[in-house]
């Protein structure tokens, strides 16, 4: 018998998998997407029949519950795979998982440590597989994060984005995903917590031809001067540590009401969640009247909507093909 495979076989494992002109697409698809579930609009019709294996080396509230209520309401079923749910945790290779998997499910969205592991589950997959977060970039929540810009400032050209803190990630994937919808981004983060140059340099590749702007600076009063989005994260990811002297560095980057002056008055504020707040940002700032926190982590719910519909439906716009 001959091994299934899927017609469909895009993997996002960054943002920049995707164009210019898919991601802008995907973002419009997920806002009528979100249009429609308040409207009350049948949406089981989607993905009935179809399955998404999620595999969480790292524990998640908006992963998985994003992932799994919107499988739900497009009528589709979310399997939850911790590392003891699976073979993985006994030593199976990702390679096998993979294999094995694709031929159970058609999809899978991982959430791991190292970005590698990602990479190397896209590798021997039949079926598509969605970077649920990963050590180098978290692509849904950057994506998402570009539709909630638009929600609140109308677009992306001509506004900037600024990110205080440590270079991680999050940041990555701002600097990707702000150069696709053609957002301003700037980094401002301290010596011991640079971006990756790699992904610095394709934001920049991408931005010439969107006409964004793409910087990294140090001085994070510098970088807010007439933004529109004051985004930070955590200072230290999960399965990471910082020493004190670098934990004390951050303090300058600490997004408070100051900061938020510096921006200007109609600057925004966001966060990725969770969030520690008396470090990265204030109480004051994150739930204030500028705070957009909690669109952005509704948000999550829609796009993923939009991307699994893509992914594995021809009831979608075609945006993948």
């Amino acid at each position: 018998m001959a091994v299934p495979t899927m017609t469909k076989t895009f993997h996002l494992l960054t943002d920049d998998d995707l164009t210019p002109a898919q991601a802008t697409a995907l973002i419009d698809f997920a806002a009528q997407l979100k249009a429609d579930h308040y409207a009350g609009k049948p949406q089981h019709h989607y993905l009935a029949g179809k399955t998404l294996a999620m595999i969480f080396q790292k524990p998640s509230t908006r992963t998985r519950v994003a992932f799994e209520a919107g499988m739900a309401q497009l009528g589709g079923h979310a399997l939850y795979l911790s590392t003891n749910d699976l073979q993985l945790g006994r030593g199976e290779t990702i390679a096998d998982t993979a294999r094995v998997l694709s031929r159970y499910v058609n999809a899978i969205m991982a959430r791991v440590y190292k970005h590698q592991d990602i990479v190397e589950l896209a590798a021997y997959a039949t079926v598509p597989v969605i970077n649920g977060l990963s050590d180098l970039a978290h692509p849904t929540q950057g994506l998402a994060d570009m539709l909630t810009v638009k929600e609140h400032l109308g677009g992306w050209a001509g506004r900037t984005l600024a990110y205080l803190g440590c270079a991680n990630n999050m940041a990555h994937s701002l600097v990707l995903s702000g150069a696709l919808v053609g957002l301003n981004v700037r980094i401002a983060c301290p010596p011991h917590c640079q971006p990756d140059p790699a992904i610095i340099a394709r934001a920049q590749a991408i931005a010439r031809q969107t006409g964004a702007t793409i910087a990294v600076l140090s001085d994070p009063w510098q970088a807010v001067q007439g933004v529109d989005i004051v985004y930070t994260d955590v200072w230290v990811s999960m399965g990471q540590s910082l020493s004190q002297e670098a934990l004390d560095a951050l303090q300058a980057y600490q997004v408070n009401e100051e900061i938020m002056t510096a921006a200007g008055p109609g600057a925004i504020f966001m966060h990725c969640l969770p969030m520690y707040r008396g470090q990265e940002a204030t109480a004051e700032v994150a739930d204030g009247p500028r705070s957009v926190i909690f669109d952005q982590a509704e948000n999550r719910l829609h796009l993923h909507k939009a991307l699994l519909v893509e992914l594995l439906s021809d009831a979608g716009p075609g945006i993948l093909k």
